[in-house]
């Protein structure tokens, strides 16, 4: 008897991360269909795709940046009634904005970064006023609301922020102090935490180039920390989650100075999805394999299929 369900994998997208958004989806697709019927789609517009069946489709988006993290596609697929895995419209949107994000994990007890928020054009700063507002010379400027690599930029000292700042392109942007730490990524599923990721770019700064070049960064997994700093660290990433209203699963990012101090960076709501991204790190190290990630990542979004259905009929 046929399931009265398929997965239908959206990759591709119309933001700067579309290549590496197509590898996530193939890879997912790929493991999905072990477990159920399963099409991947390859979007190429911000619009929904053509051909969603309320009744029978579960979307796992691995679309990545604009129009996939940032609520975009996700009240499309509300607005028509299609069931999806992952968080909500509002808790994507607030995620894909890294001061927001900030704000809201600060209230919950969760230690951040000082920063500054400005839109360009418009609001642009000048280097002295960064400078006074931060505390230092050494500064982190990246992107108020793309992927974690996208734009960033490491002045250091007065003449190379200046220079940095005038040659921002539009739109909204984030200054903050750069930390010296260790970079570390946990995996939340279900608002549990799994294991804790450490990576060492050997550049020593985790920009795109690192991220995607084979060979130019190490992962630990599982990081190499004190059992008493790797509790922090997962409890600190499940109360961000929480209280940035994620549901079923994301990746929480953190940058530790010590065992007994570290800062939130950033969530990502539609992290990678190939078998080396780092949310699968992070699964492996709570002994879930690749496609048992996907299918504890999907299962909750079949459960929301299966009880609307259940409602309708009755």
């Amino acid at each position: 008897m046929p399931l009265p369900f398929r997965i239908t994998v959206l990759a591709g997208g119309v933001s700067s991360e579309r290549e590496v958004s197509l590898g996530s989806g193939a890879a997912s697709a790929a493991a999905l269909a072990r477990l159920w019927p399963t099409r991947l789609l390859d979007v190429t517009s911000a619009s929904l795709p053509p051909g969603l069946e309320p009744a029978r489709d579960i979307v796992f988006s691995t679309l990545h940046g604009t129009f996939g993290e940032d609520g975009g596609m996700q009240r499309l697929l509300d607005a028509a009634g299609i069931v999806y895995a992952g968080c909500d419209a509002a808790s994507s949107a607030l995620t894909m904005d890294k001061a927001a994000t900030k704000r809201a994990a600060s209230a919950a007890g969760v230690r951040v970064a000082a920063d500054t928020a400005f839109r360009v054009p418009g609001e642009l700063p000048g280097a002295g006023a960064l400078i006074s507002a931060l505390g230092t010379e050494n500064i982190v400027l990246k992107p108020n609301d793309q992927g974690s690599s996208v734009g960033l930029a490491l002045p250091e000292g007065r003449a190379a922020l200046a220079s940095a700042l005038a040659a921002l392109t539009p739109g909204s942007w984030l200054a903050e102090p750069r930390l010296t730490g260790r970079e570390l990524s946990v995996g939340v599923l279900n608002g549990s935490a799994l294991g804790v990721v450490e990576i060492r770019p050997r550049s020593g700064v985790y920009d795109f180039a690192s991220k995607y070049m084979k060979g130019a960064t190490e992962y630990f997994a599982p990081a190499p920390l004190p059992d008493e700093a790797t509790a922090a660290v997962r409890l600190a990433a499940e109360r961000a989650f929480a209280a940035c209203g994620c549901r079923d699963y994301a990746r929480v990012d953190f940058i530790l100075i010590s065992p007994a101090e570290f800062y939130l960076l950033e969530i990502n709501t539609l992290p990678g999805m190939k078998e080396t991204s780092l949310l699968p790190m992070s699964a492996r190290c709570a002994g879930l394999d690749f496609t048992g990630l996907v299918e504890s990542l999907v299962n909750p979004a079949v459960r929301r299929l299966m009880e609307s259905s259940i409602s309708q009929r009755s």
